[in-house]
């Protein structure tokens, strides 16, 4: 019986010491979780209600935002990853993302994004470096030359595989959208050698309640809860933590922070 008695109060112990340690985990959960993504988010929530933003999708700028060279002006081969912040309130959390070509002495450019509305995959339906919802784009990565020329011919196998190109395959959140087309082109043609823009809501999006993968170099490993929660570690990605398509994290390749909603801060992605 004592030894009976000893036990109990060694259980009662233990399962007070365990409660302890769970209510401080989830206490420092709670504050890391507001720290890293609700207060930037919060923060760039604020920028963004001050800018001036049209009123509707048919009082935006879709214009040319002339950043792009004229494509006759160079025999040259091209390919591009842009982006610029979408419209309305989810503007404030993300960006959209698409993709440029130009082949060896073309004088058009070829530009491939997804939309949710028709056809979602569509290939020239705005000008290459056009304003989205009257919001400047920006070069996030670019190579050109025989590098470019060689990848094209990738890039247009990885659209027509694209598995959500069909008519009903966009989900703004968590996902399948614009940045998840991008994204999974990306991953397609490791050797463009760019990652997506850490405000980029959807890029992490997989299909199925839990994704595993590394990349097709091996030097890439994501790790997603159907897009609303993960991790990515490796050459590209450096570290992220992916919560409700929000990223926090760090670039070790090219020295950056990615700070939720606000995106990255730190050396530019480039081009070669």
């Amino acid at each position: 019986m004592p030894e009976t008695l000893v036990s109990g109060r060694d259980y009662s112990v233990l399962s007070r010491r365990a409660k302890a340690f769970v209510l401080r985990f989830l206490k420092r959960l709670s504050i890391f979780i507001v720290a890293v993504f609700v207060v930037p988010s919060l923060a760039t929530l604020g920028w963004w209600a001050l800018n001036d933003r049209p009123g509707s999708y048919r009082d935006a700028d879709w214009t040319s935002a002339g950043i792009l060279p004229p494509a006759a002006a160079s025999q040259e081969a091209a390919v591009y990853l842009m982006a610029a912040r979408t419209g309305g309130l989810k503007g404030a959390f993300s960006v959209h993302s698409w993709i440029v070509m130009k082949k060896a002495g073309a004088s058009r450019y070829d530009r491939y994004d997804k939309v949710g509305w028709g056809s979602p995959v569509r290939h020239n339906g705005y000008a290459a470096d056009a304003r989205w919802y009257s919001n400047q784009p920006t070069i996030v990565h670019a190579i050109r030359g025989e590098a470019a020329e060689a990848l094209i011919p990738r890039f247009e196998q990885a659209i027509a595989s694209y598995p959500f190109a069909a008519r009903g395959g966009y989900r703004i959140w968590p996902g399948p959208n614009s940045n998840s087309f991008v994204a999974h082109l990306l991953r397609e043609v490791p050797e463009f050698d760019a990652s997506m823009p850490p405000n980029a809501t959807g890029r992490d999006y997989a299909p199925g309640l839990f994704a595993f993968a590394w990349s097709r170099d091996g030097l890439d490993l994501h790790v997603t809860l159907g897009g609303l929660a993960g991790f990515s570690v490796g050459r590209l990605s450096g570290l992220e933590i992916h919560l409700g398509g929000l990223v926090a994290g760090i670039d070790v390749l090219r020295p950056a922070i990615k700070v939720p909603a606000l995106g990255r801060i730190g050396w530019p992605e480039g081009e070669r």
